[in-house]
């Protein structure tokens, strides 16, 4: 059993510590500030997953706003921040009035990292509810997140419509009965980006949903737009590490794209439908949401559900995906609508694309470059 941040998580005896809770707990972890280190972070993150948690990894150089906007949207029962920066004095009490603003005060806010003890009683004064300096043991922190899991109510306080959408999502997808009244509207448009584990999906999706976004701020009848980002959930312990949404810049997008995280085991797109409509029944300041981007967990050649749920089929590939047999199987390729060729610049890319095309039809076959956003404009003019 690991007793330090520093040990090997290969120490740490892999278990569902959840499972007799009201529902499996929604960890945010980020970093604020500068700080460009996140091996302590990510050991946490296993730690979590490990015990049955599900955890939302943000990534570095997040500002309070963003984590606020993100523990909304994620409808996570607690945020954990780590600090490295000697800046927790300024952040920590700014996280905290940052999520009242969201209207989600009611998300405790604990801290760890590289905390002086004289200032602890500082950051609790402000309303961080727990600090957690160097040398806290993994147990204690999980121990931390079981402690704040409640039973989750139907209807939000305050008038906040995403912070009510959010909530409505997490009842829905575990099943579970959500407030009456709550209003339904089939999106315009529901986009469903599958392809194998690494071809870039994620990053691909940031990439759309922000020229997305951009392209709606001169162009009222876009409305606004949402992600749908699913995981694979743990078959031994049911936790999940839900890192998708760390590609997209929020910092810069603020909330004009709704971004949520869902754990799931294989296919099992349940509620997808009802997710949908209650999405597309939000508003958010007038806007509704058009248009729903949904990203499949990294789908192995037999895997062709999403196609079910949505209006478009992107299958995402990459050079060296292998040879031409593979593009004659049955399975994923069959059920695009378009082919994304994502890292262009890769070798074997022309390859890619010559035998795409024998079995591609009239579907749009569109290489793109998604780290850089090569491609990116021409893939939304075809998907809209």
């Amino acid at each position: 059993m690991a007793k330090t941040l520093g040990s090997a998580t290969t120490e740490f005896e892999k278990m569902d510590r959840c499972g007799d809770l009201d529902h499996r707990p929604r960890v945010l972890l980020g970093k604020m500030g500068l700080d460009g280190h996140d091996r302590g972070v990510k050991v946490i993150a296993r730690a979590l997953r490990d015990s049955g948690v599900h955890v939302i990894y943000s990534g570095l150089w997040q500002t309070p706003a963003s984590l606020a906007i993100s523990a909304r949207d994620e409808d996570v029962d607690v945020i954990a921040a780590s600090m490295m920066s000697n800046s927790h004095l300024v952040l920590g009490p700014k996280l905290v009035s940052e999520l009242k603003d969201s209207g989600r005060s009611d998300i405790p806010v604990h801290m760890g990292g590289i905390l002086p003890a004289e200032d602890i009683a500082k950051l609790k004064e402000a309303g961080v509810q727990r600090c957690f300096p160097t040398g806290t043991g993994l147990i204690e922190i999980v121990n931390a997140v079981r402690s704040v899991v409640a039973k989750q109510s139907e209807e939000i306080e305050g008038s906040n419509p995403t912070a009510q959408l959010a909530r409505d999502l997490s009842l829905m997808h575990d099943g579970k009965k959500i407030r009456e009244g709550a209003k339904r509207r089939r999106p315009k448009r529901v986009i469903g980006l599958t392809g194998s584990p690494g071809a870039g999906k994620s990053t691909l999706v940031a990439q759309l949903v922000g020229e997305y976004a951009r392209r709606a701020e001169g162009n009222e009848s876009l409305g606004r737009c949402a992600v749908i980002a699913f995981d694979p959930k743990s078959p031994i312990t049911s936790g999940a590490l839900l890192g998708d949404r760390l590609r997209v810049d929020f910092n810069t997008l603020s909330d004009r794209v709704f971004y949520r995280s869902l754990a799931i085991r294989g296919e099992d797109y349940h509620g997808l439908n009802d997710i949908l409509d209650l999405i597309g029944g939000a508003c958010e300041g007038g806007e509704a949401y058009d248009t729903v981007f949904v990203e499949t967990v990294g789908a192995g050649q037999n895997e062709t559900m999403i196609r079910e749920f949505v209006d478009t089929t992107v299958v995402v590939l990459t050079p060296g995906m292998g040879d031409s047999v593979q593009m004659d199987k049955a399975g994923i390729l069959e059920i695009a609508d378009i082919y994304v060729c994502n890292k262009a610049d890769h070798p074997g890319e022309d390859q890619l694309v010559r035998e795409l095309r024998e079995i591609a039809g009239r579907c749009p076959i569109i290489e793109t470059v998604a780290t850089h956003a090569k491609g990116i404009p021409e893939l939304l003019d075809a998907l809209l």
